[in-house]
């Protein structure tokens, strides 16, 4: 999220990436790769049928049937869901807040996009009756909603929706004729999979989804882009695919050979990328909830975060206090927030927030060191919060926390 410009808070360019790992690169992941270097030959745009079969697999053991016909694959999840975009036509519904390079993709092409807001109990799901309301609004101001987008395992505010809350969703969106994109990117970094129930709209209504998952979320670096998405196997599925092949063709969308090979081989979750995949998530499960613990405890609040390696934090309570920093606003929550915590602290306005709202995501990876041996000791200790530098990462940032409390605390009146 670093800007060249200070007056840079709303380019697209300056928008936050996904938050990352923070950790080193699996090395047979990386062996995988550097042996696929020298291939010469260019992947096929959709994907490789050894890359569509692993993907299939992949698909396979999260209860979603799937074949080479239904699948393709593409250099990242953007290209993909630009395609599926332009694919549809139309405008687009999205949750409020809501993944930060959604809505870029539908102004790109000169589409409409339409913040639902989302029910209290998770984000990444727009509200089923808030759903209809908006359908039915922009149809009478003259709009054409086709699509909705939302995600099962959020990115910004790390929920999980429950299963009648979705249903509910799907039902509505259904009941407007509207097509389902899920982003499905998260699914595998549930902090607690055994108390937490994660079904995908794909299961309830697999005619009308079209399944969508970066595999930078679990599985590969982010700088090896790669993703995968699964159609309906309908015939309106096919027609939809063929035209979002066109796209991605035109795009020039095609995974990188090396990086095709790193995916089929981390789709078919050998036994050392299941491993550091479960290492990983527990390790950011922990320092999470202590960043979690730290935010309420200072009187801010925020859902408690079930998947990915982030929490996103409404700073609302702390507003005099902020106030009082010249703080009024999203953006210069976000530069106060990453000049006081030292690391990149996106502001709500970035995930479709409104700017007066006072929220933040907070990612964990800067918190887990700041070279591969401390990032490595961190991922192998029984308890990383006692190792010293996670320790003194997450006490300044307890601290500054704190301070705005203390400040809090010295503007409230009397009583």
């Amino acid at each position: 999220m670093p800007r060249t410009l200070p007056e840079g808070h709303g380019p697209v360019r300056y928008g936050p990436l996904a938050p990352g790992p923070g950790l080193p690169v699996l090395p047979e992941l990386a062996a995988v790769l550097a042996a696929s270097a020298g291939r010469a030959h260019s992947e096929p745009v959709g994907g490789s049928p050894t890359l569509l079969d692993a993907a299939a697999g992949y698909l396979r053991r999260r209860g979603m049937p799937a074949e080479r016909s239904q699948l393709a694959a593409s250099a990242g999840a953007a290209p993909l869901l630009c395609a599926l975009i332009a694919a549809t036509g139309g405008d687009v519904l999205l949750p409020r807040p809501c993944t930060a390079w959604w809505a870029p993709q539908v102004r790109l092409l000169g589409r409409q996009a339409f913040h639902v807001p989302t029910p209290p109990e998770c984000g990444g799901v727009p509200d089923p009756y808030a759903l209809l309301e908006t359908v039915r609004r922009v149809r009478a101001e003259g709009g054409d909603p086709r699509l909705l987008v939302l995600s099962v395992a959020d990115d910004p505010t790390a929920t999980v929706p429950p299963p009648e809350v979705l249903h509910e969703t799907v039902e509505a969106a259904l009941r407007e004729g509207l097509h389902i994109v899920s982003d499905e990117t998260w699914r595998d970094t549930l902090h607690h999979p055994e108390e937490t129930v994660l079904i995908g709209p794909a299961e309830m209504a697999p005619r009308h989804v079209t399944v969508l998952a970066d595999l930078a979320g679990a599985f590969l670096p982010p700088d090896w882009p790669a993703a995968i998405a699964r159609f309906p196997a309908t015939d309106e599925g096919a027609a939809l695919r063929a035209r979002a092949l066109d796209v991605l063709t035109v795009l020039g969308s095609s995974v990188a050979a090396p990086v095709a090979a790193a995916a089929a081989y981390a789709l078919g979750e050998p036994a050392e990328v299941t491993d550091r995949l479960t290492a990983a998530v527990r390790l950011h499960a922990k320092v999470a909830e202590a960043v979690h613990r730290s935010v309420l405890a200072a009187g801010a609040l925020g859902r408690a975060p079930v998947a990915g390696r982030h929490l996103y934090v409404d700073f609302a309570p702390l507003g005099g206090a902020l106030a009082q920093r010249g703080v009024t606003d999203a953006m210069e929550l976000e530069d106060h927030l990453t000049e006081r915590f030292g690391m990149p602290v996106p502001g709500g306005h970035r995930f479709g927030d409104g700017l007066g709202a006072l929220r933040a995501r907070i990612s964990v990876a800067p918190l887990l060191g700041t070279d591969t041996g401390q990032r490595l000791a961190a991922l192998t200790a029984p308890d990383p919060l006692e190792l010293p530098h996670v320790e003194r990462a997450l006490t300044a940032l307890a601290g500054a926390l704190d301070d705005l409390r203390a400040d809090a605390r010295r503007t409230e009146p009397p009583r």
